[in-house]
């Protein structure tokens, strides 16, 4: 069992951001240029043209941060190292200032009494490494083993808790099959050998730390409820969800890629892709497994594109799979995902069941364009009681899978800070804290002194 938490003894909670959106920084003490930097160059890849340099300065403010944290009363930060900072051509020489960064960093949550939790991958790939074919190669499954296990050699002794990767539905099949995400690849089918070789990574590191000591190794997923419409056939509900959910579960679990999602994915029966010992590595690798839930997937009618019609990016996210129409239903987030908190109690019960692993809410959270206003201690902060709301009925769905018997340990808000949103740039807004633009000062939303309320009464 993970040590991550006490027996599951209750509910625990935190905040999570990730290293591209929040430090800022993107070209001075080493670091490397990664993916996201190229991607968001290019014009129209980001919504508002920005990228990361434009992000909360984490970098340089990090202790304040620390100060939120604290003062929030959260137990948890999940944080994400960015692999340009610590081998910033993606494998070779390791750059000490980026370690050196990571470390000020841990010893000021400790200092202040916040566990540190890491995730080694959050998409900023080394650009080196894409221009070397990226997740496409083989090898850099093995290159992202190395760089992992430079990081938990230096910050292991402190940081206990890792997660390998995070997402790699959205690194895998908006990156590299629906040219959204970063690198901004088209590749349909293809995509699924990056799939597989996230997978591998993930296997590889997961051997690797757990020789080195480390006992609580996991994975993040943003994994779905799939819940098809009347008119959706089960072939192509199950398509969506092999696609979403069974490419992650399945090898991580059963050691094996199954005839549904072979079926819709006949680029992972390729033994030149899935290697000998692949599986068998995978399976059992991982000691927990991290869960961020937004909102549910409603595939609805087949809808093959007219000749010349666009085709939307989620559709183009599940490759293979017959194209669908998405029904998204009210009401819905700024960002324009449906709001159901039905769907976390679902995914958290029927994962327990599934993977019998510990379970963490890793993110959740709300975009909202937070234009209410009020006083508070002669400050305007936002009054973003929309924002609180949501987050209130999912820490109690939380807590409804829970008593259901799902061995739930944590629950981590996303996010701390605004930042920058990845395609959407500056122009959506997570954080339950504000940061304004021009200073980057951060103001705190109605929403953090909620959530610090509630943090406050289940500790007591």
């Amino acid at each position: 069992m993970t040590r991550f938490l006490p027996d599951g003894d209750r509910l625990h909670f935190g905040a999570a951001t990730a290293s591209y959106q929040i430090e800022g920084a993107t070209t001075i003490r080493g670091r490397g240029p990664s993916i996201w930097d190229t991607f968001a160059a290019k014009p129209g890849a980001v919504k508002d043209g920005k990228d990361g340099k434009d992000a909360p300065d984490s970098y340089f403010r990090y202790t304040e941060d620390a100060d939120l944290l604290r003062d929030l009363g959260a137990e948890y930060y999940r944080f994400s190292v960015a692999w340009p900072r610590i081998i910033p051509a993606g494998t070779g020489d390791v750059e000490p200032r980026g370690l050196d960064y990571y470390d000020r960093v841990v010893d000021a949550l400790l200092e202040r009494g916040v566990t540190p939790t890491g995730t080694f991958y959050h998409w900023d790939l080394p650009q080196a490494l894409e221009d070397k074919g990226g997740w496409l190669n083989r090898d850099t499954a093995y290159a992202f083993a190395d760089y992992a296990m430079v990081v938990h050699d230096r910050l292991g002794d402190r940081v206990k808790v890792w997660a390998t990767h995070n997402e790699p539905w959205c690194a895998t099949y908006l990156g590299y099959a629906a040219g959204v995400h970063a690198p901004g690849l088209k590749l349909g089918g293809e995509a699924h050998r990056v799939a597989h070789h996230l997978n591998l990574g993930h296997g590889v590191a997961a051997q690797r730390l757990h020789a080195a000591g480390c006992e609580d190794v996991g994975i993040v997923h943003n994994l779905a409820p799939i819940w098809p419409e009347e008119d959706c056939s089960p072939e192509a509900a199950d398509g969506i969800d092999a696609i979403r959910n069974r490419v992650w579960l399945d090898p991580l679990i059963d050691g094996a890629y199954d005839d549904g999602l072979l079926r819709v994915a006949p680029e992972l029966a390729d033994p030149e892709l899935v290697q000998e010992g692949d599986l068998e590595l995978i399976k059992g690798s991982a000691d927990w497994l991290g869960i961020n839930y937004y909102t549910p997937v409603r595939p609805g009618p087949t809808a093959p594109p007219a000749p010349g019609q666009a085709v939307h990016p989620e559709t183009e996210g599940y490759p293979g799979a017959e194209p669908v129409t998405f029904v998204v239903r009210d009401p819905r987030t700024d960002i324009g995902w449906e709001v159901e908190p039905r769907g976390l109690e679902e995914l958290l019960i029927e994962t327990h069941k599934r993977t019998g692993l510990p379970l963490m809410v890793t993110e959740n959270g709300a975009a909202y364009d937070d234009h209410d206003r009020i006083e508070r201690d002669g400050v305007s902060i936002v009054d973003d009681q929309d924002r609180i709301a949501y987050l209130d009925a999912h820490i109690e769905a939380t807590r409804r899978a829970r008593e259901a018997g799902a061995d739930v340990r944590a629950y981590i808000c996303w996010t701390l800070l605004d930042n920058f949103e990845w395609a959407e740039g500056y122009t959506k807004y997570f954080g339950i804290v504000g940061i304004d633009p021009l200073t980057k000062d951060r103001i705190p939303k109605a929403s953090y002194y909620w959530l610090q309320s509630q943090l406050k009464d289940s500790a007591s």
